[in-house]
């Protein structure tokens, strides 16, 4: 009878980790030029959506990034007219951004994600930090937020014995506090100060009100140098979502919340969603991350050859690329830059045209109705993987609405590619740490359960991108909506996720437990029924 009942209990805490392995939680990205962002005074000071002074302040970001994410042995180039851009104010410089909820009473941060390092940061007991004050930014119209520990209940120092703790070497004992220092490849770019242990809160379920506290480990960022206290980069922090021990998806895995994996989703007017949690779907297509210099610090992939139009699959057009979605657009290395737009020039159907100022070589003449002519991209990855890049073009609007569209490929000075955010959109990214490995699927991005609809044509029209959605477009299947938070309008409640949950309900297991317990003994049925009902 004793061992029964300890197989009963066995099965049944299975079951539990089956369905709390499978838990996700998500939150909304926004687009550095999106329209949650704007002060709500009515300014507006970015260029228009899709018009050239709109790249050419993307391309101008990815510049800045790249000097931070490659380093100088593998340096980008990008065209001189970046520098004659309009000025636009103090921007955000990052691409994306999302809002996080720290501490007890919990407190909201606006960080920019990087996929590139592995710390998550936040402006703290300031000795040397970027401005938090909303009069420093034109897209602001209240200020960013400073962490202070000893106004959070939940927050305590990180001991230098602590197995996280990188610079145990500067420390006098095991009881001190663990300092922390993170150089950037950007010169004299940096963030230091000491590792906090706090809570992150996350969203639980449609059943609860409740909301999740996972205890994360994170940055007390007390001074900044370089591009993040000159340039307002990331004046409210920054999540690293690397492959480190100590990045967010890392920490929330380890503390059995989530598998060790996250997606990124992009439509094609920018807006977009990070789901913590996701390993995707049998449909998903999957090539193996590598390593760059020898470690696995960021997610890099082998490109075998590059495909344009039907079936003409270039030579000599294999490669290593970095997946960073903190790139507005996607870089090749000289040599296969050349043959791909060479080639893609080929096949397209107009009129080639210089677009004073645009931050690509080739672009063509268009009244909108021929964007489905031009010739088709893929990447062709390890084990035949077939990546079809959805939204390679980019259109150009004037005055008038659509009068052209570019190849948005750009060229990179050495043997390592970026793809971008450009070459992402209408996908599904699984970053499957577990794993190592990329993972992609079709998707819509407003949800995980409408996997199959295939990304229409980009828009012709002048929509701004990143629109706030509807409620019904903010409604996931098994999850409690959450409006995004806004600056200016930050909910007073956890702003950071919202959980989810696939159809594997507890009707399911006690489904699965019902027979196995009648198994064993009918008369444990019942009290089974009352027992997992109130989980």
């Amino acid at each position: 009878m004793a061992k029964k009942l300890a197989l009963l209990l066995w099965m049944l805490l299975i079951l539990i980790m089956i369905r709390e392995s499978s838990t996700m939680y998500t939150s909304r990205l926004v687009h550095r030029f999106s329209d949650e962002l704007p002060g709500f005074s009515g300014k507006k000071l970015w260029p228009e959506f899709k018009s050239k002074e709109y790249y050419q302040r993307l391309s101008i970001g990815d510049f800045q990034r790249q000097k931070m994410k490659i380093g100088h042995q593998h340096q980008l180039v990008f065209p001189s007219q970046g520098s004659q851009a309009q000025s636009y104010g103090n921007e955000l410089g990052w691409l994306y951004y999302t809002w996080i909820d720290i501490g007890t009473p919990n407190v909201s941060f606006m960080v920019a994600l990087d996929a590139g390092s592995d710390l998550l940061w936040v402006p703290c007991d300031c000795v040397q930090c970027a401005s938090l004050s909303a009069t420093h930014y034109d897209s602001l119209d209240k200020n960013l937020n400073e962490y202070n520990p000893d106004s959070s209940n939940s927050s305590k120092l990180l001991t230098c014995s602590h197995r996280l703790c990188a610079q145990q070497e500067n420390c006098k004992s095991p009881t001190q506090s663990c300092p922390y220092s993170v150089q950037y490849f950007s010169e004299n770019t940096s963030s230091s100060g000491q590792l906090v242990e706090d809570v992150l809160h996350l969203s639980s379920s449609s059943n609860s009100p409740s909301s999740i506290k996972a205890s994360i480990i994170f940055g007390c960022g007390k001074k900044q140098s370089g591009v993040y206290l000159e340039e307002g980069i990331a004046p409210d922090g920054l999540m690293g979502l690397g492959p480190g021990d100590i990045s967010v998806p890392s920490l929330l895995a380890k503390s059995g919340l989530i598998r060790n994996s996250f997606s990124l989703c992009f439509n094609e007017n920018f807006s977009g969603r990070i789901y913590f949690g996701d390993q995707g779907l049998n449909t998903h297509q999957w090539t193996p991350f590598l390593p760059l210099d020898g470690k696995y610090s960021t997610y890099v992939v082998g490109v075998d050859s590059v495909c344009i139009g039907k079936g003409t699959c270039l030579k000599q057009t294999s490669f290593h690329a970095v997946v960073d979605s903190g790139f507005s657009f996607t870089y090749f290395p000289d040599d296969v830059y050349k043959k791909v737009t060479q080639e893609f020039d080929k096949e397209v159907k107009a009129a080639r045209v210089n677009y004073d100022g645009s931050p690509w070589d080739y672009c063509y003449k268009s009244s909108g109705d021929d964007l489905r002519n031009y010739p088709s991209l893929e990447l062709m990855l390890p084990s035949d993987q077939s990546f079809v890049v959805q939204y390679p073009m980019y259109t150009v609007n004037g005055d008038q609405g659509i009068v052209g569209y570019c190849l948005a490929v750009g060229r990179a000075d050495g043997d390592i590619a970026i793809i971008g955010q450009n070459f992402m959109t209408g996908y599904r990214m699984v970053f499957d740490r577990e794993n190592m490995k990329l993972g992609w699927s079709h998707s819509d991005c407003q949800d995980l359960s409408n996997q199959n609809k295939t990304p229409s044509m980009p828009p012709t029209g002048g929509k701004p991108p990143n629109a706030l959605p509807s409620n019904e477009q903010q409604s996931i299947p098994g999850a409690q909506a959450v409006s995004p938070a806004i600056a200016g309008r930050t909910s007073p409640k956890a702003s950071a996720a919202s959980a989810m949950h696939p159809p594997f309900s507890s009707w399911m297991l006690l489904s699965i437990l019902a027979i196995s317990i009648t198994t064993f003994h009918p008369q444990w049925y019942f009290e089974s029924v009352i027992f997992l009902h109130l989980m």
